[in-house]
């Protein structure tokens, strides 16, 4: 496939609003608190249950239907090829903000507004304000039990994972790149806004992005009733090789998908069948991730969606899906125990 021909999976490569926008390797900053986390979480973790003839069986405590994941474990375990397409729900346990409900706005101001070239011509500050605060919050979260038991289905299946989220999670659970297609980019890349300049500086974990910005103190950024720090538009990021302004190298509204991505991407979906599409965290109803799943389910792949919210109309249509409930840092290590092993540990 041509480096710059456009994804086989749509018409259009232009980035469509999908709240689930959210993100290679970052140092996990382990505090007591966060160890504590990590104990508790690897202590959740029970034996797995199994039925006298040897199947296994999910956590009574969860909830889950007994006959759908026996057989959702059942195609998980004679699966060759499985992708997955993640979405901000993965990362919600890990105190990343989805921007969906009742928490879509920052300081008021939907993200749309301040995630677009116009928005960043018009008011470069208040944009890069709002990325250093998703900057922050991510740098200071640290990756669950869903992130890592996703970056282990690679070491036993030809697995690819395509990421909606920029919040870095999946790469520092040690999600190698080879299994890991970052469709929407990362908060940690900065890239020159000229688009003349190739300047491209990547795993920028420099928090916050210029000592301006440095105003936490506990206080909620977010909340429109708080102070932003006083920043000039002097005092942000410039290029080191034209001096024009540095921004994060994230899609925005309106801009085109990354070709490399997406072609690598095309290139795995197209190597073979898929016999597994695992949906976590996302409705997958903007393109080109709907295209994803649809490829794959002409390709004969079953659909598993993991998702807090009920499925849409148009995925209660398709039968042989399965539909599992709940938090993705709880359910996909569930899941995939069959595989990765259970108890699970989660790797820090």
């Amino acid at each position: 496939m041509a480096q710059n021909s456009p994804s086989v999976f749509q018409s259009d490569v232009h980035f469509n609003f999908d709240a689930d926008q959210g993100e290679g390797t970052f140092p996990a900053v382990l505090t007591t608190s966060h160890r504590q986390q990590r104990d508790h979480e690897h202590d959740a973790f029970h034996q797995t249950p199994t039925r006298p003839n040897g199947r296994n069986l999910p956590d009574p405590f969860l909830g889950l239907q007994v006959e759908d994941y026996v057989s959702f474990t059942q195609h998980l375990n004679a699966s060759t090829r499985i992708a997955a397409l993640l979405g901000a729900g993965l990362s919600a346990a890990s105190g990343i903000p989805t921007f969906r409900g009742a928490g879509a706005l920052w300081r008021g101001i939907p993200p749309k507004e301040l995630s677009s070239p116009y928005a960043f011509r018009d008011n470069p500050v208040l944009v890069w304000q709002y990325h250093n605060f998703r900057r922050h919050i991510a740098l200071h979260a640290l990756p669950n039990t869903a992130h890592y038991a996703l970056a282990h289905l690679g070491e036993y299946k030809d697995f690819m994972a395509i990421t909606q989220n920029i919040d870095g999670l999946s790469q520092r659970a040690g999600h190698q790149t080879a299994h890991l297609q970052p469709i929407h980019g990362t908060l940690f890349d900065i890239k020159c806004s000229n688009p003349e300049c190739n300047y491209l500086e990547r795993e920028n974990i420099v928090d916050p992005i210029i000592p301006e910005m440095a105003d936490y103190g506990g206080v909620d950024l977010s909340d429109p009733n708080v102070s932003l720090p006083s920043v000039t538009i002097e005092q942000l990021p410039h290029c080191p090789k034209c001096n024009s302004l540095l921004r994060p190298a994230v899609v925005w509204f309106s801009e085109v998908l990354p070709g490399e991505v997406l072609n690598q991407v095309d290139d795995w979906m197209l190597s073979g069948n898929v016999d597994l599409m695992l949906v976590i965290g996302t409705h997958a109803s903007v393109w080109p991730a709907a295209d994803y799943v649809e490829f794959a389910r002409e390709q004969g792949a079953r659909i598993a969606h993991i998702n807090t919210e009920d499925p849409s109309d148009d995925q209660k249509t398709e039968g042989r899906d399965w539909f599992f409930k709940g938090d993705a840092a709880v359910i996909v290590p569930e899941l995939l125990k069959g595989v990765i092993g259970a108890p699970y540990c989660i790797g820090l």
